[in-house]
């Protein structure tokens, strides 16, 4: 007999895989995609000059339509990106989704600076780059498209995506409803574009095309690697195996929930998501009492860790994609676990050397480990951190630990006392973005990100004091 969590699962899986058909069943062709590369760049190209000629207010309205767009859709959108990605959960992407396309800065991100003084006034700004190449990722095949889009048009470019092949119809689908948006808001056809059949082999064509003046690549570390060896303009949004470390000053409690919340959102397939735990041994008792006390979590016992292990990790080291943004059930399953639908999230403790600790796994199974003191603790976390300098977080009311490890650590985010996904602007100050750039050190991206700065001095002239 199927638990209750798989039969509301199923219920949902049905009502919105009739949302998703009657959307694809529309005769007419998708706005923005294309059969070959040459034909989505050629139509940015083209798309691109004519957004120049509109006025920035104008612009801002394009930017209001494409935030309108994805939240009038999102909840198809959600749920066809778990249907073929097989990845994350439907409410997570739900949330996913509305934070980027609230949180994403638009035109006002790319305001002008000015310098005015003795020998005259000096304007700088925000220019566009032109045409932008971006390769967007299975994991989040909705979130990326909605906040690339938003970034890159709202700094006055036009963007080609080339998605993940799994995530083909997501993204299809998240471009074509942008670009009506677009269209819609008074917009130029063609500003966002994509082509029907991406793969690799478009992949590479996008990339070496002339007339791409960027690359954004959001990804794993191959595909970071292979733009910025282009030889164009290009920014990595690359993986992360984030530590998650608490001390003994920490408020264990409130620990304890920020790292089952943040661990489990989305099945821990946003690489913000905390990988791995390091504890001082003297409180790890109780942190994990209190992960137990959110009733959100599963303790495997250790024979229960090493069947999972043998399941998650391939005899090669790697980790076994098939269980990747999975819910928790589903892998308990296959060692003969049943448990609720509240359960959001297995953990264990673990050794030093256990390969969870030391791979980006993507799913909701987390490592615990105890360190002598939080000394040993901020070395350790740097070396499981492993200088992707994506993201780690501290738990710690003594600031100098803080401090400590935030030097130590060095990475594009760090997040102090608050689930990892604070980092992102999901109940932490600040703007989201879903291409966070550690590799090329652009932090989390916004308009400014994807433009040129120029600067325009007007010599002894136009001072009024």
């Amino acid at each position: 007999m199927e638990t209750n969590h798989e039969l509301i699962s199923a219920v949902i899986r049905k009502v919105l895989s009739e949302m998703i058909d009657n959307e694809f069943s529309r005769s007419e062709p998708p706005g923005g995609i294309f059969e070959s590369v040459d034909q989505a760049v050629e139509s940015a190209v083209a798309a691109q000059k004519r957004l120049l000629e509109l006025s920035l207010v104008q612009r801002g309205r394009i930017i209001a339509a494409i935030r309108q767009a994805a939240l009038d859709n999102n909840e198809t959108i959600s749920a066809l990106a778990v249907k073929e990605s097989g990845l994350g959960r439907y409410e997570d992407k739900i949330r996913e989704n509305v934070l980027c396309a609230t949180k994403t800065p638009g035109t006002e991100d790319i305001e002008p600076r000015a310098y005015s003084g003795d020998d005259g006034l000096t304007l700088i700004e925000y220019a566009p780059r032109g045409v932008i190449g971006s390769l967007t990722p299975i994991t989040n095949p909705t979130g990326t498209v909605i906040n690339n889009t938003i970034s890159m048009v709202a700094a006055g470019n036009a963007v080609v995506f080339n998605p993940h092949p799994s995530a083909r119809q997501t993204s299809t689908m998240t471009i074509e409803i942008l670009h009506r948006a677009i269209v819609g808001a008074g917009g130029p056809p063609g500003l966002i574009a994509s082509v029907a059949k991406p793969d690799l082999a478009t992949a590479k064509e996008l990339i070496e095309h002339p007339k791409i003046n960027m690359l954004v690549a959001t990804g794993g570390r191959p595909v970071v690697e292979v733009v910025l060896r282009s030889g164009k303009k290009a920014i990595g949004a690359g993986a992360g195996n984030p530590p998650a470390l608490v001390d003994q000053t920490a408020n264990i409690r409130r620990a304890a929930t920020s790292i089952v919340n943040g661990a489990s959102i989305n099945n821990n397939i946003f690489c913000t998501c905390e990988k791995e735990v390091v504890v001082v041994s003297s409180v790890a008792d109780a942190l994990i009492s209190f992960m137990l006390e959110t009733g959100k979590v599963y303790p495997l016992t250790p024979a229960q860790a090493d069947q999972v292990t043998r399941l998650v990790v391939t005899p090669e080291g790697k980790i076994n994609t098939t269980f990747i943004g999975k819910d928790v059930q589903v892998i308990l399953k296959e060692i003969g676990v049943s448990v609720g639908e509240e359960c959001r999230l297995a953990i264990f403790e673990a050794d030093r050397d256990h390969p969870l600790v030391w791979r980006e796994q993507m799913m909701p199974v987390l490592p615990i480990v105890q360190v002598r003191d939080v000394n040993d603790g901020i070395e350790f976390g740097v070396q499981v951190e492993q200088g992707n300098r994506h993201t780690a977080m501290m738990h710690s009311n003594h600031v100098e630990h803080m401090t400590a490890f935030a030097r130590a650590v060095q990475t594009t985010i760090f997040v102090k006392n608050g689930p990892s996904y604070a980092g992102i602007g999901l109940g932490g100050e600040g703007h989201t973005s879903f291409t966070i750039a550690g590799p090329t050190g652009e932090g989390l991206t916004s308009a400014r990100s994807f433009t040129r700065l120029r600067r325009c001095t007007l010599v002894d002239a136009f001072r009024i004091i």
